[in-house]
């Protein structure tokens, strides 16, 4: 009898040491996933929710405030996702806030984040729904990544172009890295052009001075005074005893010249006031 109630006695241990572990778990997992206190739900919609499940964690401000609860395929392009959240955070959460989609971790489960509104903004109410951020999918990464490292192929194989020219080539940078007697001209020109160039600072330099500007006035007054000897040596020349008939004669001349000018200018004159049709003709031609 003893020894039947000592067993009777440790089954029972055992029967209500498994009932406590089995409501404490049930209770830990309610609570993880909302089951006890008060909640509200929200909504959002996303094009795809990238392996998105039922029960994955809702995050807000880093913090874990609820849990997905349904997933539902809208269209085929539309799939509406309803969120539990514990009661207490829904103050917090403005009605401009944003639902997006990552990982918890690098390789981690993904989860439901949710990105805080402005503080002037209304809070959300029960069965609101909030906007959403389209995820990142690897596909488009993986896609962006080897159109990366296509280029970047390409740029290689260009550069190992320009090298292997540059090495074997007879272009002018080839010239210029292998050809030493090139390189020298070069350096020659390059010498000649900067004692140009400190020649032409100098001219500017006594330009800006003006000792230049002094002799090109000296020399300008020097041709001045030249001018007028010659203007005086020829009124000289003029009224000289053996060449004043000879410039007298060439002044008749020219008031003849005038003259005559004069004398067919008035008769050209006269012809057309007399002829209105050749005055006409005249005209057309000009």
């Amino acid at each position: 009898m003893k020894k039947e109630s000592g067993l009777t006695w440790k089954l029972g241990l055992f029967v209500i040491i498994g009932l406590l572990l089995f409501f404490s778990t049930i209770y830990f997992v309610g609570k993880q996933k909302n089951m006890f206190g008060s909640t509200f739900h929200l909504k959002t919609q996303f094009k795809t929710v990238s392996g998105l499940q039922v029960g994955n964690n809702v995050r807000f401000s880093g913090i874990n405030i609820g849990t997905v609860s349904e997933i539902d395929l809208v269209t085929d392009s539309s799939v509406m996702v309803v969120l539990v959240m514990k009661d207490e955070v829904q103050k917090f959460i403005k009605t401009d806030a944003t639902a997006s989609i990552g990982s918890d971790g690098l390789m981690g489960d993904k989860i439901l984040m949710i990105s805080p509104g402005t503080a002037s903004m209304n809070t959300v109410k029960n069965n609101d729904q909030i906007g959403s951020k389209s995820p990142i999918e690897i596909a488009d990464l993986m896609s962006s990544l080897k159109t990366s490292v296509d280029n970047a192929g390409i740029i290689t194989s260009q550069l190992a172009q320009v090298s292997y020219k540059i090495n074997n080539g007879n272009g002018a940078l080839s010239k210029l890295i292998s050809d030493e007697g090139f390189s020298n001209s070069l350096k020659s020109t390059l010498t000649n052009l900067q004692t140009s160039t400190d020649q032409f600072s100098k001219f500017t330099t006594n330009l800006n001075d003006g000792k230049l500007a002094t002799k090109l006035d000296s020399t300008m007054s020097n041709l001045q005074a030249g001018t007028k000897g010659l203007n005086d040596n020829m009124n000289a020349v003029k009224h000289s005893f053996l060449l004043r008939g000879y410039f007298k004669k060439q002044k008749k001349a020219d008031a003849k010249k005038q003259a005559d000018l004069k004398k067919a200018a008035d008769l050209k004159n006269k012809k057309a006031l007399a002829d209105p049709a050749l005055n006409s003709k005249d005209s057309i031609k000009q």
